[in-house]
């Protein structure tokens, strides 16, 4: 083969070679691109810009807010601890006692056999609680609650250190108490000032919640209320009203602290309200001010000693408000302790006190929280009513007997044995049965030494202007009906007899309590 013939084949051949490489590469790069293209285009799926993202401005305002909680966070934790205890309780109950019965917060004491009884008779009780570190040598505020008949005590700090507590002091009817470890340099809390809490402001509570592997948790709300109290509220703390708050506090959050934005103990978690045992968004915290002076008392001296007024106190009723133009929150002293405080500055049966110290009384129960947390000796300004005549009073405080039951005792039922009384009238203001007031009744509240005449109400309708507007009671006796004396029922009837319809009538009552019988009035209006 001839060198002419070959050349062209040649060309040929190394042009299809180059042109095989070109367009090899070609398509490489056209399918590299779409392949490029498709990821790219997933990858602006799940990390593009979206629409979500604060701008700069608002950015910045939302990091100061967040890190004014962790900066909250970081100084208070070191100051919360976990408390746990151990009691000993015989094996006769699965359970055994439980020192928090009675609490909202009785089912947060779970029980073991002891493992090395060695044919010991006994139960290990384990409880969970919270504290706060209250100065540096080792003093921690707790719940009285928390630490109740407990035979040990143990503490852990945030920094994972274990100590042995031991009880300064305890005070149950305001459910707080003291404990100490051995430790020195300790991390402790800044106090805040209670007339400096509003509602609605952030608040932070710190516990122990449910568990012991949840220590040193925290949490977000606000201030709901301020100086909450009621019947129901005093049955859980008897001297102190409380800090509202939805941020939540669980079992084993008792006794941890409640902070304001800057770190400052405003109170410390107590209860909770409930109707299925969880939180629903409704805590309660002790205010810092009772914290304050009950602490300090039992470091001080073991005790807490109270200012004492030496009254009986009831709610002012609905009607009795409008005819006297008095507030619904003001309270009605029923009794006076001879030689009292109260006595001594001519406090009388009948008066309504609507201040104490320039505050207005929101709620009756008031009244006692706020005497309660004043000490011996300490002088307070009363705004009281008699009579219709607003004046003011100077009461220097005696000193509270810890021996006294400071629980209003709730009247006694009293049995029926009479025969129907359907008087269109009673009915209509909901006392579905009274009688005249005789030995028996007496005797059946434990009265029978005391020589007075009236009608007892034996059935009364919750939804009467009786029970719903004055707020008369099973048991309660009427002696007076617009200043009239009240011999027997038929005085009563008579005297209700004689009012217009629409026409209210002051009506004087005593109320079995205590061994004894309290006045208070009421107003009734003739339906």
């Amino acid at each position: 083969m001839s060198v002419k013939r070959n050349v062209p084949l040649l060309l040929f051949i190394v042009s299809a070679f180059l042109a095989g490489i070109f367009f090899t590469t070609l398509g490489s790069a056209l399918l590299t691109g779409q392949e490029t293209t498709a990821v790219s285009h997933a990858r602006g799926f799940l990390t593009g810009n979206g629409t979500t993202a604060l701008n700069n401005a608002n950015a910045a305002s939302a990091a100061a807010l967040e890190d004014a909680f962790t900066q909250v966070a970081e100084s208070v934790n070191p100051a919360v601890v976990q408390i746990r205890s151990e009691k000993k309780v015989a094996q006769g109950s699965a359970f055994g006692e439980n020192p928090l019965e009675g609490t909202p917060f009785e089912d947060m004491m779970p029980n073991r056999p002891n493992s090395n009884n060695n044919g010991s008779d006994f139960f290990l009780s384990e409880g969970l609680g919270s504290g706060v570190i209250a100065s540096e040598t080792g003093y921690i505020i707790t719940n009285n609650h928390v630490i109740s008949n407990s035979d040990q005590l143990e503490v852990r700090l945030h920094d994972g250190r274990f100590y042995d507590a031991s009880i300064v002091g305890t005070d149950p009817l305001s459910d707080l108490a003291v404990i100490k470890i051995e430790a020195e340099n300790l991390p402790y809390i800044s106090y805040g000032q209670m007339d400096e809490v509003q509602v609605g402001q952030w608040v932070m509570a710190f516990g122990s919640p449910l568990s012991q592997d949840l220590g040193n948790t925290a949490t977000l709300g606000i201030v709901s209320a301020t100086e909450r109290t009621s019947d129901q509220i005093s049955s859980l703390n008897v001297f102190s009203s409380f800090i509202q708050t939805d941020a939540t506090i669980y079992p084993g959050n008792s006794g941890g602290p409640l902070v304001d934005i800057n770190g400052r103990l405003i109170g410390i978690n107590s209860a909770i309200f409930t109707k299925s045992g969880n939180f629903q968004g409704i805590g309660f915290a002790i205010p810092v001010d009772v914290v304050e002076n009950v602490a300090t008392q039992l470091v001080e001296q073991g005790i807490v000693k109270r200012g004492f007024l030496g009254v009986n106190f009831a709610p002012v009723s609905e009607t009795l408000s409008e005819v006297l133009n008095v507030p619904r929150g003001a309270a009605q002293i029923t009794a006076v302790t001879s030689g009292s405080a109260a006595d001594q500055a001519d406090l009388r049966q009948g008066d309504i006190i609507l201040q104490v110290d320039n505050r207005p009384l929101l709620e009756y129960n008031q009244l006692r929280t706020i005497i309660a947390n004043k000490r011996p000796a300490e002088q307070v300004d009363m705004r009281v009513v008699r009579n219709g005549e607003e004046f003011d009073k100077v009461v220097i405080l005696g000193e509270r007997d810890n021996a006294i039951d400071a629980r209003d005792e709730l009247p006694p039922r009293v049995n029926d044995r009479r025969g129907d009384n359907n008087r269109e009238l009673l009915e209509s203001l909901g006392l579905s049965r009274i009688e005249t007031l005789n030995e028996d009744f007496l005797e059946e509240l434990g009265l029978e030494d005391v020589d007075i005449q009236g009608v007892i109400i034996i059935e009364i309708s919750p939804n009467g202007t009786a029970y719903r507007d004055a707020k008369l009671q099973r048991g309660d006796v009427v002696i007076e009906v617009a200043d009239e004396p009240i011999v027997d029922k038929e005085d009563f009837m008579r005297a209700f007899d004689s009012l217009n319809t629409g026409e209210t009538a002051l009506v004087r009552v005593l109320r079995p309590q205590g061994g004894q019988f309290v006045s208070f009035l009421t107003a009734l209006e003739k339906p």
